[in-house]
């Protein structure tokens, strides 16, 4: 495809139309209330959510596109001036609320961005994507792909969705006398947090800001902001840190959970060994839920890792060029 057409995941000019996989801050850098460059590209939800990311946002700007139809855009060749019709379709990516693979085609080809994505094997909603993909492509071929692939490598073997919740709720069910944080960003994890709720029939706690999130996407009588309601609170995950799990456990009992794919590195303990049951900085045994379904011991050094991981792409935002 000619540079200066389409742009996905990336704000600078020189494009006459841009395309928004997801709301993720690092599919939006660049991006702001103040935007007049050219219209955006976005599923539904996205754009339900966008005056929230960006507030005074012209909104006029946005284009929404439902999933699984055909879109043509008439767009002008730098290079010639002539008339260029694209056509793109969003596919469901499975990431977080709003997230999309665009499939584009035209006199270049095929091209596919998948953005961040999470296409489990046995999962429905990534089965009915993937038939909405091959479908689309019928005999074609992808002549370009923009992968995700962040964790291509055989050395990541993570749980499924299902299982993980399994694990975190079991975590949280063993420990009736502490108190639980799980660090989350401003989108995301909602999967996770809704099998909590219904797994130990309580209610989560979450900042107001991210009330606000909870209600666009209808779940209404789950979350609260009262704290006096629920031991489990999602707090944003930038404000999670050992300090502040260590400040909470010299009050109460606490433990703390980061539900990502992404290393961390966890720093050792120097107290004096009365901070009880932190998974983050002492070690513990419980009772876990393994990947077939089962349950066993499980002797670790208090750290949650991988437990509720997406795919992430650290080279996603590109130009046509």
């Amino acid at each position: 495809m000619e540079k200066g057409l389409i742009s996905v995941d990336r704000w600078a000019e020189g494009s006459q139309a841009y395309f928004l996989t997801n709301l993720h801050t690092d599919h939006t850098q660049g991006l702001s209330s103040t935007w007049a460059m050219a219209p955006i590209f976005c599923s539904r939800v996205t754009a339900k959510l966008f005056p929230f990311k960006f507030p005074n946002f012209n909104l006029s700007l946005l284009r929404v596109l439902d999933l699984g139809s055909w879109h043509s855009l008439s767009l002008i060749s730098p290079s010639t001036g002539s008339k260029v019709t694209v056509q793109v379709m969003a596919i469901d990516a499975y990431h977080c609320p709003g997230a999309v693979m665009f499939l584009f085609r035209g006199e270049f080809g095929c091209m596919l961005n998948t953005g961040d994505f999470r296409w489990e094997k046995n999962c429905e909603r990534a089965k009915l994507a993937k038939e909405m993909l091959l479908n689309a492509l019928k005999d074609d071929a992808v002549d370009v792909l923009y992968l995700d692939n962040t964790y291509c490598n055989p050395t990541f073997q993570f749980p499924t969705r299902e299982v993980a919740a399994k694990q975190v709720a079991d975590i949280i069910s063993s420990h009736p006398d502490h108190d639980i944080v799980v660090g989350i960003d401003t989108l995301g994890k909602e999967d996770l947090l809704l099998h909590i709720s219904n797994a130990l029939n309580v209610k989560i706690w979450v900042w107001p800001e991210r009330l606000q999130t909870m209600h666009i996407l209808g779940f209404h009588d789950i979350f609260t902001t009262d704290t006096s309601l629920t031991r489990v609170r999602a707090i944003p995950r930038y404000s999670f840190s050992i300090n502040t799990l260590e400040g909470l456990n010299r009050m109460h009992p606490t433990i703390g959970i980061i539900p990502s794919g992404l290393p961390w590195v966890v720093k050792p303990f120097e107290g004096n060994g009365k901070l009880f049951d932190s998974l983050l900085t002492s070690g513990y045994n419980r009772s876990k839920v393994s990947s077939e379904g089962g349950k066993q011991n499980d002797k670790s050094n208090g750290f949650l890792d991988s437990s509720f991981c997406r795919a992430r792409d650290r080279h996603r935002s590109h130009d046509t060029g």
